[in-house]
């Protein structure tokens, strides 16, 4: 069924009950995000590193024709990750209700088990595609935590929330950025998206120690890491762009992580733009799981 709105047709998405629904599969090991410039190559096998993919459900949920095909001929076969780019979670916006039916239909129909979000405000009277950094106030972390709570509701399951670049600090804080994290991830009784590239882009713009930052987190509720590639300007600010290849002082940071967490944490690889070839993302897949081979085994126990 179609309908013209503003010039544009709308095609809507198939009833949730005329779905198969796949069973809800948990993740593990290390894992890539799914994007549409690497299908071919996938399509002739996926690499055994390759334990997990990532997609972002703004992208995929409603879709038909080949596209939809591709994907489910993917999550028959292999676990997914559902990571948000457009909640707005921390932003002034009535939160985006029926969105997140969307991703919830989405998520059961392709047995989907894991929803994680952005500690950021991306739209205020429409989207802004940014994702900006939310003033670390008390009010910031009653308004966030109730958000993230009615997200979880109607979900049906806890989410995770991502720690996020920034580059400018919003001005105001009543308390340090591990602070205001914990506080909400408290409130809300949500769980941690660590990123660890993002830890090491804003240690780096703002001067302070990355694993320090990391062990002032409440690490029990970690539920999966990000590990990424970024940029660095001519005067040494660097941007967060997952369009290059992580660095040493990223990787050494992960192995400094995985200690206090644990190796069995679910890993991802973002790569978003300048990409490779898939056997090129595979050598980075592949250092993730080393790493994660190498840490205490054990050591997670979700809060």
């Amino acid at each position: 069924m179609s309908s013209h709105r503003g010039g544009r047709v709308i095609v809507a998405a198939p009833a949730i009950e005329s779905l198969i629904m796949l069973p809800p599969r948990s993740v593990f090991g290390a894992g890539l995000g799914f994007r549409r410039e690497l299908l071919d190559e996938l399509s002739h096998g996926v690499p055994a590193a390759i334990n997990f993919f990532e997609l972002a459900p703004e992208n995929w949920a409603g879709i038909g024709g080949r596209s939809a095909r591709q994907l489910r001929a993917f999550t028959e076969r292999h676990p997914f990750v559902c990571h948000g780019l457009s909640l707005s979670l921390g932003g002034p916006d009535p939160l985006d209700r029926e969105l997140l039916c969307r991703i919830r239909d989405f998520m059961r129909e392709h047995g989907m088990a894991l929803y994680t979000e952005h500690l950021a405000w991306t739209s205020a009277d429409g989207q802004l595609y940014d994702l900006l950094p939310v003033p670390m106030t008390g009010d910031a972390v009653r308004w966030t935590a109730a958000r993230i709570r009615q997200a979880q509701d109607i979900l049906g399951m806890r989410i995770g929330i991502e720690n996020a670049s920034y580059y400018v600090v919003p001005p105001g804080a009543e308390m340090s950025e591990t602070e205001f994290i914990s506080a909400i991830l408290a409130e809300a009784d949500c769980l941690l998206h660590l990123d660890v590239n993002n830890v090491y882009v804003n240690s780096r713009n703002h001067g302070f120690d990355a694993l320090a930052f990391i062990d002032a987190l409440p690490l029990e509720r970690t539920c999966y890491v990000h590990v990424a590639g970024h940029y660095t300007e001519p005067d040494g600010l660097i941007i967060d762009t997952h369009g290059s290849a992580v660095i040493d002082p990223v990787w050494q940071l992960l192995a400094g992580t995985y200690e206090r967490i644990g190796g069995d944490v679910p890993t991802c690889l973002e790569r978003d733009f300048n990409m490779p070839d898939l056997a090129a993302l595979t050598v980075e897949v592949e250092q993730i799981a080393r790493l994660q081979a190498a840490a205490p085994q054990g050591l997670r126990k979700v809060a």
